[in-house]
């Protein structure tokens, strides 16, 4: 348990506004990163310079909160000194918790920084009691962020077998890669989350006007077309509508968010120490508004209640008004 004897409700920051917003609503700890390709969420606008980080921490400590900095890109091998720098900074600046999934990551924070916690990013992709217990014995990882793909009842039984914390996704974007490693990125546009910490990258973007409408291209490739007055979506590949077998729609992945908050209980029976909120790239109307409703909820059920209107709550900040459980009630089973 977190130390205010209740599931951790950990909080995205993509920046200082936000980070400060997530904290006045309630957060037990703020996840970010920096302002380059050493985390997964590499866009133009978003992130923090290391003053900004070292401002934020000292914000979120004085209002109660912990900052856990995610360095959770794969470095490249002909250079490692960004995240090694990366690493040090956010020690330096004093983060509560480095998130990191790449072993050198890991390995050079378990030499140098070795009293600092580190958590094993999503990335990892570790599902295992084999795989969390060599990142645990080899790094003294003391906390995984649990992949997208597990049932409730597959996690309760991983909790029975090791011995270090596990975070689980509650709310906000799905993807169909495995843990950042996408291929449609990669293929379409070069970059893929996990190495270049973006997918869709702004440089490859590109929307074109006609007298139909307009029509969203990424790297060439077109992913959705808009009717005139019809607003625009950001062209995610796999959230993009396809053509096939004379069919149109979304071919390999329909605009819908995870949103586990009636589950909260079941997380807590399972043995789930942290709650894991996405979007570091949303603003800090949409961050507030969400943290607060988790806040209620995971508060709520400390005190022996159910979070019984999250669902209704959140309806609106859900991607396509749309949402689900994703992997942790599987009846596809």
């Amino acid at each position: 348990m977190s130390e205010r004897g209740r599931m951790e409700l950990v909080c995205p920051a993509g920046t200082p506004a936000t980070l400060r917003a997530a904290v006045q609503a309630g957060a037990d700890s703020v996840y970010c990163g920096f302002r380059d390709e050493t985390n997964a969420r590499n866009f133009p606008g978003l992130n923090f310079s290391a003053q900004e980080m070292a401002d934020g921490i000292r914000f979120a400590h004085d209002h109660g909160s912990k900052v856990l900095v995610a360095i959770n890109t794969f470095a490249r091998a002909e250079n490692t000194e960004p995240w090694r720098k990366a690493a040090d900074t956010a020690v330096a600046s004093g983060a509560d918790a480095v998130i990191a999934a790449d072993i050198a990551v890991l390995d050079h924070m378990s030499t140098n920084h070795p009293d600092t916690r580190l958590h094993l990013s999503v990335q990892a992709a570790a599902a295992t009691p084999e795989a969390i217990g060599f990142y645990a014995d080899a790094f003294g990882v003391r906390r995984v962020v649990l992949p997208r793909v597990l049932s409730v009842q597959e996690i309760a039984a991983l909790n029975r077998a090791i011995a270090v914390e596990t975070e689980a996704f509650v709310f906000g974007g799905l993807c169909v890669m495995v843990e950042g490693r996408c291929h449609l990125s990669s293929y379409a546009a070069g970059k893929s989350p996990n190495l270049n910490g973006v997918c869709s990258p702004p440089e490859a973007v590109h929307y074109v006007e006609d007298a139909n409408g307009t029509t969203a291209q990424l790297s060439g490739f077109t992913i959705d077309r808009y009717e005139a007055g019809q607003p625009t979506g950001y062209p995610t590949l796999c959230k993009g509508r396809f053509k096939a077998s004379g069919k149109t729609g979304h071919l390999f992945e329909d605009p819908v968010s995870l949103n586990a908050g009636s589950m909260i209980v079941a997380f807590r029976e399972a043995g789930v120490k942290a709650l894991k909120i996405e979007g570091r790239q949303r603003g800090k109307g949409y961050v507030s508004e969400v943290v607060r409703a988790f806040r209620r909820a995971v508060d709520a059920v400390e005190q022996g209640g159910t979070p019984t209107e999250i669902d209704s709550i959140l309806a609106s900040m859900s991607e396509g008004g749309r949402q689900t459980t994703g992997a942790y009630r599987k009846t596809w089973r």
